[in-house]
């Protein structure tokens, strides 16, 4: 008796073109958190009160700081390819002619990543970091809002590198205290210097 050769079913992955007509035409309503991620629609975490205060903290913070050397953006859409798009917390991103009015902002427009997780943490760091990696993100941080530890990643795998890269597909690791400096040498200030945050300067102490 012949063998049926087995073959598993393909997965249909959905564009960010089809991704963004689901939300036209009312598949995705405005109550949906999602976001796109390799072709898969996947739901988003609800925000809860430290993960809202910590990302607050950084908007408010990187405002005063970068002034007109940056874009901040806060939960909005960064397209890295046709099938991901993903909308990461907080996004700095090199200031652009077009002021983003005419498409969302790419790889090559993003100097920093922030992603603060309360339960999303195991998605951030086993999901979400090597796609950054994958796509030449040149600097990531994961904040563990219950700790505040903060994950730093930087220089993603490639050009020779991708041996040398971590599980999450960056080369440079770190693991960063509360009371731990973090600073992006591409985020400056209005006199150049890179901009430095403390989170125990910006936030009341953990009980």
């Amino acid at each position: 008796m012949a063998t049926v050769p087995f073959a598993p079913p393909s997965r249909h992955l959905i564009s960010v073109d089809a991704f963004h007509r689901m939300g036209e035409t009312g598949i995705l309503g405005p109550a949906d958190r999602v976001e796109l991620i390799d072709g898969e629609i996947f739901d988003m975490s609800p925000i809860g009160v430290m993960h809202a205060a910590i990302v607050d903290a950084l908007l408010r913070y990187f405002s005063r700081s970068v002034g007109e050397s940056a874009v901040i953006r806060c939960q909005n859409p960064l397209r890295l390819d046709e099938f991901s798009e993903p909308e990461p917390d907080v996004a700095i991103l090199r200031p652009r002619a077009d002021c983003y009015t005419t498409a969302h902002p790419g790889p090559a427009d993003v100097l920093l990543v922030i992603e603060v997780a309360d339960t999303s943490l195991a998605y951030d760091l086993g999901t979400k970091v090597p796609l950054y990696a994958r796509h030449g993100i040149p600097e990531v941080w994961v904040i563990d809002a219950a700790t505040r530890q903060t994950q730093v990643f930087r220089q993603p795998g490639g050009s020779g590198e991708t041996a040398r890269a971590t599980s999450g597909g960056y080369v440079t690791e770190a693991s960063i205290a509360p009371h731990g400096s973090l600073c992006c040498a591409d985020v400056v200030d209005a006199a150049g210097q890179p901009v430095v945050i403390e989170l125990t300067r910006l936030l009341p102490s953990l009980a």
